[in-house]
């Protein structure tokens, strides 16, 4: 898989407090394998070569209104998210209460989210993109290749990835610009993760090799 700076974009999902920072609700379950890659450090030095070599990137966010805690029905991580207020927001034309609140982005990120030129997409819903306009927003920008990290490995990085391989796009995952749930009676969840992206991404790469394809890209 060969990136290309007019066909290649990276793509960031769930880059906010309640899942990569001590501050969030999820810290319990994410902190060592936030830690141990070193998850949010190595986002930044993904921002920073694609920021540098002039790529696009894509922000897939998660936001919970209050309207959505009424569906009739939710899967496990539905209802762990909606009990702990994971990615809550007042509304979805309301930023009330929205700045340095779980659903925020770190402050490490906002310089490059904030940039004006990142293009911010509609929240996914549950796991993947077939919620929201992401495919739509990378088709109008004639991308075809994607470099995929974020949060979290096993639920909305892998969703992401299946739809975007289905939907005919070239995908590589960043293994250590990610993490997962260490989860007392589910399991490890970026272990799991790392198994099914060996057999469905088209590269598997650490960060330092998506760095150095990015800075040596035409």
């Amino acid at each position: 898989m060969l990136l290309n700076k007019n066909d290649t974009a990276v793509v960031f999902i769930d880059p906010q407090i309640d899942v990569l920072s001590a501050r969030g609700v999820n810290w319990g379950v994410l902190r060592e394998s936030v830690t141990e890659n070193k998850t949010v450090e190595n986002m930044v030095r993904i921002f920073e070569a694609a920021k540098a070599g002039g790529f696009e990137v894509f922000i897939s966010p998660h936001f919970v209104y209050p309207t959505d805690k009424r569906w009739k029905y939710n899967g496990p991580a539905e209802e762990m998210e909606f009990g702990n207020e994971s990615f809550a927001r007042r509304g979805v034309l309301n930023l009330d209460g929205f700045r340095g609140s779980g659903a925020d982005w770190l402050d490490e990120f906002k310089p490059f989210i904030d940039d004006g030129k990142t293009i911010i997409v509609s929240p996914h819903k549950v796991f993947g993109s077939q919620t929201n306009d992401l495919t739509l927003q990378l088709r109008k920008y004639r991308i075809t290749k994607v470099v995929l990290g974020g949060m979290l490995a096993n639920m909305c990085v892998e969703s992401h990835l299946r739809d975007l391989i289905e939907q005919g796009f070239e995908v590589a995952v960043v293994t250590d610009a990610t993490a997962g749930p260490r989860h007392p009676v589910c399991g490890d969840g970026y272990k799991a993760a790392m198994v099914n992206f060996q057999f469905l991404a088209h590269a598997v790469l650490s960060t330092k090799d998506a760095v150095l394809a990015m800075s040596t890209a035409t």
